[in-house]
Parts: C-alpha cells; sequence; structure tokens
C-alpha cells in the first residue's frame, strides 16, 4: 500500500515538471553547437579562454537535463527502468544541484563585496530549491525501483527454489494454482471490484514484464504484481476474490534481505525462466 501510494504522488510531482521537460528536448543540441561556436571564436581569437569554459559548463548542465528528460520526466514507465539507468539519474540531479549551490555561493560573495545588488540572490536560490526538488523526485524514484526490484527477487528466489525441489520460502509464500491463468477480462473486473470496495485504484506495481525482471532472466508477460501485504485487511480480501474467480497468485510475506520488502500478491502463473529466444 505504501508502495502505491508513493507512486501516485511521484507521478503528480513528475506531472508538473513534464511541461517543462518537454521544452527542453532541443536543449542539448543548442548547446553543443554554442560550444562549439564559442571554441572558433576562442581559437580565433575573437573571445577570451573563460568563454569556452562557461560553454563546457552549460553544455555539462544540458547533457544532465537530458539524463533527466529521459528517465525522469519523460515516458519511460518505472517497470522500464533499469538500476543503471536510476543511478545515472540520481548522479544527474545531483550534479545539477551542485551546480546551483556553486552558481549561488559566487554570487552571494560578490553581494557581500558590494559588487551586485542582494535582489541578484532571488533567482538563485529558486533554481536551488528546483534542483533540490528534482533530486528528490529522483531518489523517490530510485527507492521505487529498488521496492520493485526486491519484489522481483523474492519471486525469482521462489522459482529457483522450487526448481530445485527446496522448502525454499516454506511458509513465507501461499500459493493458489486456480485454473493457471489470469485473462485480461478477470484482471479488468479485479481492478473495479477493489475500487468499488476500498474506493482507491489496486496497487498494482508491476503489470506484465519489466526490465528488472528481464534481467532477472525471468519472464513476467501475463503476470501482475499488487503492492499488498497478503495478511493486511486489503490484501486478504484480494485473495478471497482471487480463490472465487479462480486466479492463481503467489502470495509472498517476505522481505529480501539488504534490499527491501518484498511482501505482496503476484497474480497470475509463476514466472518462468526467459529462453534464449525471448
Amino acid at each position: 500500500m505504501k508502495l502505491f501510494l508513493r507512486l501516485a504522488c511521484l507521478g503528480l510531482g513528475l506531472s508538473l515538471w513534464s511541461m517543462a521537460a518537454a521544452s527542453e528536448g532541443t536543449v542539448l543540441e543548442k548547446a553543443r553547437a554554442e560550444r562549439d561556436r564559442i571554441r572558433a571564436l576562442v581559437e580565433a581569437g575573437a573571445l577570451p579562454r573563460n568563454a569556452l569554459e562557461e560553454a563546457e559548463r552549460h553544455l555539462e548542465e544540458a547533457a544532465d537535463e537530458a539524463v533527466l528528460d529521459r528517465t525522469l520526466y519523460g515516458s519511460l514507465a518505472l517497470e522500464e527502468l533499469t538500476e543503471s539507468q536510476a543511478e545515472e539519474m540520481v548522479a544527474a540531479a545531483e550534479r545539477l544541484l551542485e551546480r546551483a549551490r556553486q552558481r549561488l555561493e559566487r554570487l552571494r560573495r560578490l553581494v557581500e563585496e558590494g559588487a551586485v545588488p542582494a535582489t541578484s540572490l532571488e533567482r538563485p536560490w529558486e533554481e536551488l530549491a528546483r534542483r533540490r526538488q528534482t533530486l528528490d523526485l529522483a531518489l523517490e524514484r530510485a527507492r521505487l525501483l529498488q521496492e520493485l526490484a526486491a519484489i522481483a527477487q523474492a519471486e525469482a528466489e521462489l522459482a529457483s527454489a522450487e526448481e530445485e525441489a527446496s522448502p525454499g520460502r516454506a511458509g513465507l509464500v501461499s500459493r493458489f494454482e486456480g485454473r493457471g491463468v489470469l485473462p485480461a477480462s478477470q484482471m479488468e473486473y479485479i481492478r473495479r471490484a477493489f475500487e468499488r470496495e476500498f474506493k482507491r485504484p489496486l496497487p498494482v506495481s508491476a503489470a506484465g514484464a519489466t526490465a528488472v525482471h528481464r534481467a532477472l532472466g525471468f519472464d513476467h508477460r501475463g503476470r501482475v504484481d499488487v503492492a499488498l501485504h497478503p495478511d493486511q485487511p486489503e490484501g486478504r480480501w484480494l485473495i478471497g476474490l482471487l480463490e472465487q474467480l479462480g486466479v492463481p497468485y503467489y502470495a509472498f510475506r517476505s522481505s529480501v534481505p539488504g534490499r527491501s520488502t518484498g511482501a505482496h500478491i503476484h497474480l497470475g502463473p509463476p514466472s518462468t525462466r526467459l529462453g534464449t529466444g525471448d
């Protein structure tokens, strides 16, 4: 439940940024062209060397903005985000925040020296606040990805334990085979029934294949993970409905050591190992 609420809040936060991010699609190309133009002028002696250094800084910032456009503000769904992309996203947000902090400090010194008016600090303060918010959004998205990875890892561990015919996570996982499939029509019925019962959307954390499942070598197509603990009221209600409908499920009560909570309800048959052709 907490995972779903955080997903919803993050989505709202990102939507507030999406219009601004969309207008920056060509910023990187423009910054690169400007850097090349200034380099030519510097080499010709028409501009000082520090003009090229400033252009290089603008290009670096544009590159970091492009990373955020792709991984934080863009259309890349959380399920398609990889751990390496999440690390790149957070690093870009951290660099942009640090540059904003450095600019503010430089300008603050000029204000103290009386070289510029105090009102010159207003926009740098606003930029610093915006960069902090961007980093918060990036960190939250990365945390959500870690939780999805924990859920996928829990399923992978169970699949490996079953392949080895070992008790594995016995006691931590409940299984119901049902009719062995999860039809799309039933999934839609489950969504509507949950929303009628609890007046909120079903907290789906992963629908179908995800980058994390693929990285682990498991096929999650036709399966859905729901961020509910099976022993809490909403989880028990969902399990009852699944059994009534004959929908197969795995109810995970466990946590993954060193990562995050893996408790969730997996709807559909167990994930299978990806073949070489997938």
